[in-house]
């Protein structure tokens, strides 16, 4: 039976993360623990190269005679088994029975070797990538040496000793100004880094180089400074390009400042190299504001930069590098929107590459909008000319229609009366008698256009006048499914205003709410101060109104409905007699959900004189 003390000995180890097993001197397995087996199977009674290594013979790495012998071993050992490394200690102890055993400890360092390996290489990658790269690459001192250097720093400097090198002085035989030496130091005591800071450095024949200098700190365990490492790139080019701009914005900028003709000229990337006085009045923005601060894209509509410079690389718009003549639009400083002709250059250097884009804008505001104002006069005359014939039309058909028009309804109703209201033939005669009257009140629309009425107006009570519309229409619209919601204000004050007319401006707007609303829906009104106003909101919740029409749905013959319902009078009528009572109505709609109309009327001062109507 096993003792408890065994049996706890063999908890612990099972508890373990290490593979742990025994074996007597034969190499017969005796114990392995739970992190053993599971890594190659329950061995006890085997041999241990049969577990470990599935080999008749022992393991290439076995110790087994020099541990017996009373050494322990300690060293890494990989089983191609499970693929896998293992960091292994054997240890012999002696049992009670004399007989020497011996345990084996495996540890897996897979993980750790696999990481020691990426270390490594990444190592010599690093010093591939410091060797070859082809910009300076420094580790310095904060005393002011160099601890190392990649190859292009010294050719960049002119050294050819690397051991010469690293021997100069830093702010006495590198910087040409001393102080920016310290300047760099106190950036990197504040910040721990610097970017792209300009400096000139002096090479080992005395020549200077200017230099874009990049790098941060290295630190120690606690924290502390102890250098610094970075990059050094050669700016001799860029000075060079900076310096042909330079001359050509001074050639450039003699010519164009006297220009009546706003002109502008940009680097390849945007970024303002000329701004004359001319661009100046035009565009709104100083020059002092602009150059060398505002990328020219600010200026364009969004895209519209980009696509200038398509067309100045095609060969469409009057040969590659040219803008021939072309309609443009510019955005002011205050906002406003220039509209004018833009002629554009690209300009190259000698060797044929692009530096520059120049760029004359003619300012065509007072043309163009001279243009849109006799434009909108014209059809100002012509929609006059539209308004007197159709005055003229309507006063015709009102005297040539009225007559035979009350005849003919007279004439159907007395019909009426000999026709049973079962018979079929009744139903045909009441739809004749209803396309009759609403032919009447279609010639009532159109007088009231031509010619509205001229009623004596009266104080009114807008909840009132409302009241009655809906009660009149309140059957005809459950009829069509349509559920009315009032939310009408109380103590609201008096309107002037012509009943009938109002009327008429209700019984319009409920009508055009029933129309769009084919499959039921909900008319809401609801009415509330505002002020010296009242306002009156009636919204449906039927098909709404396109965007593209709500700019145009009180204009005159405007309609959206089918010949047989209307010829686009109602709301233009509407819009008339509101505006002839001081208000105002505005449109809210969302094709699909519903339309809101808000009209606004001004409240009745009774103790305000009155205005004589001639005023």
């Amino acid at each position: 039976m096993i003792d408890q003390k065994t049996m706890l000995t063999t908890a612990i180890l099972d508890a373990f993360e290490d593979g742990i097993y025994v074996m007597n001197q034969d190499l017969v397995v005796e114990y392995m623990n739970s992190a053993m087996i599971a890594e190659f199977g329950d061995g006890v009674g085997k041999k241990c190269h049969q577990v470990l290594n599935q080999s008749v013979d022992k393991c290439p790495w076995c110790q087994s005679d020099e541990v017996f012998k009373g050494k322990t071993i300690r060293r890494e050992v990989h089983i191609p088994l499970v693929e896998k490394t293992y960091y292994l200690i054997e240890i012999p102890f002696e049992n009670t029975d004399r007989t020497i055993s011996k345990l084996s400890i495996y540890r897996n360092i897979t993980a750790r070797k696999q990481q020691e390996q990426k270390l490594h290489a990444s190592q010599e990658d690093f010093k591939n990538l410091f060797e070859h790269m082809a910009t300076g690459v420094f580790i310095s001192s904060k005393e002011g040496k160099f601890l190392n250097a990649n190859q292009a720093l010294l050719d960049m400097l002119g050294y050819k000793s690397k051991e010469e090198f690293l021997n100069i002085d830093l702010p006495q035989d590198l910087y040409l100004r001393p102080e920016d030496r310290d300047t760099f130091k106190q950036m990197m005591e504040r910040d721990g880094r610097v970017i792209d800071y300009e400096v000139e450095f002096k090479r080992k024949d005395g020549s200077t180089i200017p230099i874009l200098l990049t790098g941060h700190a290295r630190y120690d365990q606690q924290g502390n400074i102890i250098g610094y490492e970075g990059l050094n790139v050669d700016l001799t080019q860029r000075k060079l390009m900076e310096k042909e701009l330079r001359e050509a914005y001074d050639f450039m900028n003699k010519i164009v400042q006297s220009s009546p003709n706003s002109i502008t000229a940009t680097d390849m990337k945007g970024n303002t190299l000329i701004w004359n006085q001319a661009a100046e009045e035009t565009l709104g923005y100083k020059a002092g504001d602009v150059i060398g601060k505002m990328n020219i894209r600010k200026i364009y509509p969004e895209g519209v930069a980009r696509k200038v410079m398509q067309m100045l690389r095609s060969d469409e718009y009057g040969g590659v590098g040219r803008l021939s003549t072309y309609p443009m639009v510019y955005v002011r400083h205050d906002g406003e929107v220039i509209e004018g002709n833009l002629s554009a250059a690209i300009i190259y250097d000698a060797k044929g590459k692009g530096i520059a884009s120049v760029g004359s804008f003619v300012d065509l505001r007072d043309r163009l909008e001279m243009e849109r104002a006799l434009r909108h006069t014209q059809e100002q005359l012509l929609q006059s000319e539209k308004l007197a014939a159709m005055g003229r039309l309507t006063s015709q058909i009102a005297h040539e229609l009225n007559n035979p028009l009350y005849g003919i309804m007279n004439t159907l109703e007395l019909l009426k009366t000999e026709i049973s209201p079962d018979n079929r033939r009744r139903k045909i005669l009441e739809m004749a008698l209803s396309e009759t009257v609403r032919l009447s009140d279609l010639l009532r629309k159109m007088l009231s256009f031509s010619k509205p009425d001229q009623e004596e107006r009266h104080p009114v009570d807008i909840n009132s006048v409302l009241d009655e519309i809906l009660l009149l229409h309140e059957k005809q619209l459950k009829e069509n499914d349509i559920n009315i919601k009032y939310r009408l204000a109380e103590g609201l004050g008096l309107v002037k205003a012509s009943k009938n007319q109002l009327r008429q401006v209700f019984l319009n707007m409920v009508a055009n709410a029933r129309d769009a609303m084919a499959n039921g829906g909900t008319l809401t009104v609801t009415t509330g101060p505002d002020g010296d106003n009242v306002v009156i909101d009636i919204t449906d919740t039927g098909s709404g109104i396109r965007e593209e029409h709500i700019d145009k749905i009180f204009d005159s013959f405007f309609t959206t409905k089918s010949e047989v319902k209307g010829v686009g009078l109602g709301l233009s009528v509407c819009y008339g007699f509101i505006k002839e009572h001081g208000g105002d109505i505005e449109v809210k709609s969302r094709e699909g959900v519903g339309t809101t109309f808000v009209i606004t009327l001004p409240v009745h001062n009774s103790d305000a004189p009155e205005k004589n109507e001639a005023e």
